[in-house]
């Protein structure tokens, strides 16, 4: 008989003895008994444990960072209204990124006209960048130049902290001057007041005539380490004949997929071929969400082989226990315990073990992903709490899974027999 059965047999015993019929332990007694069996076998079920704690921490750290990643991504793209229908140069039939993957076709200013014409658009930008050397006195920074027009800021949602955003003046027509990002503004003027002065962008003059409200950064992208000028000087700086895209902003966030329905059929009937990509917020979230599900789904394929090493694992262990533990299920069931409690009894290791590794692999997944979060910068991370209560649930489920066999076998000795066994 085994170290943990002595005081085990003891309360059987007394719960026995409370009913002669044999109604069995109560639960109080069925968990001391395999708390004392887990204490005497900590070895064998603390690996068992440990292969169960890896699967769910597994699954637990890259969903807190697929999760987090994900309330990112949203909160940027939020950040620029939620009503933005973006028009991009190149049909990328496969989905994916705009531009990548297909053959670029041309976006011109003619097209960007005929878009802010559309119904339902309230404003429509063409939009050309590239990076420039951008001088003041000395200093210089080479930084993103966006062109654009006076719509940006109501379509962007971005606001101007001082002066003028760019006049409103034909598409086609230059005009030398020039909005500062926030950051772009520090670097090349400090504490002094910007507005009005020159600056150098390439090899051209232009004067400061406002300054942008901070913004932060877009998926990489500080929209606050930037200027803004006239799209036909961005053209023309960058020696492009084509847009980079045209962003319509819809009335509201509902009209903007009958927006994209109605540029796309615009520019079929334009350009005789469908050759563009148009692409809600909406799209980003789910191109976002269809990417994160891949990475997750990936990851908890790996998992599930961790998680399945510790359901073999309990189910080894406990198969040997019960043959080393003949005597005193015997033992137990001739004092009143019912087959039914051998099986419960065998069932309470297999899921004290596996609930035991779940909670250790939660606390490793989200102390994981919390240290992440602070070591690599931008990184986020959010465990939601259906995450928690799946990672539990499914520790459990696969403890009593993998301790049903044994169990059953338990159960189903013949207690003479088993009491005569060495």
């Amino acid at each position: 008989m085994s170290g943990a059965g002595v005081p085990g047999g003891g309360r059987a015993g007394a719960a026995g003895g409370a009913d002669g019929r044999g109604a069995g332990v109560r639960l109080e007694d069925l968990v001391g008994l395999s708390l004392e069996a887990l204490r005497a076998h900590r070895m064998r079920y603390g690996l068992s444990a440990l292969a169960v704690a890896v699967g769910i921490a597994a699954v637990v750290l890259m969903s807190s960072i697929g999760e987090g990643t994900r309330l990112f991504v949203m909160r940027q793209l939020s950040s620029f209204g939620t009503s933005v229908v973006g028009v991009h140069p190149g049909k990328v039939s496969t989905g994916g990124i705009p531009g990548v993957g297909g053959t670029a076709r041309k976006l011109t200013l003619d097209d960007g006209r005929a878009l802010r014409r559309l119904p339902g658009a309230v404003a429509a930008v063409p939009v050309s960048f590239g990076t420039a050397l951008v001088r003041h006195e000395g200093r210089g920074r080479r930084v993103f130049v966006y062109g654009a027009t006076c719509d940006m800021p109501a379509a962007w949602s971005m606001g101007v902290a001082a002066g003028s955003f760019l006049p409103d003046i034909e598409w086609e027509r230059t005009s030398p001057v020039v909005v500062l990002g926030p950051r772009l503004k520090r670097e090349l003027f400090g504490d002094l007041n910007a507005l009005g002065q020159m600056v150098r962008i390439g090899e051209e003059r232009y004067r400061v005539i406002g300054l942008m409200e901070p913004k932060g950064q877009f998926l990489g992208l500080d929209l606050d380490d930037a200027g803004y000028v006239p799209v036909a000087n961005a053209l023309r700086m960058f020696n492009r004949s084509e847009l980079a895209e045209v962003d319509l902003l819809a009335a509201t966030p509902e009209e903007s997929e009958s927006l994209a329905v109605r540029a796309r059929a615009l520019m079929i009937e334009r350009h005789r071929a469908d050759d563009v990509t148009v692409v809600t917020q909406q799209d980003g979230v789910r191109i976002v969400g269809n990417i994160m599900n891949v990475v997750t789904g990936t990851v908890t394929a790996i998992a599930a082989i961790s998680l399945l090493v510790g359901a073999i694992g309990i189910l080894t262990i406990l198969w040997i226990v019960v043959q080393e533990r003949v005597q005193e299920i015997g033992l137990v069931i001739a004092l009143g315990g019912t087959r039914r409690t051998i099986l419960a009894w065998f069932l309470c290791e297999a899921a004290i073990t596996s609930a035991a590794g779940g909670v250790a692999g939660l606390i490793a997944g989200i102390g994981g992903s919390a240290l992440l979060s602070g070591v690599v910068p931008g990184l986020e991370a959010y465990t939601p709490p259906w995450i928690v209560a799946a990672a539990l649930v499914v520790a459990l489920t696969v403890g009593l899974a993998a301790g049903v066999a044994p169990a059953l076998r338990a159960a189903r000795m013949d207690p003479v027999e088993a009491l005569r066994a060495e």
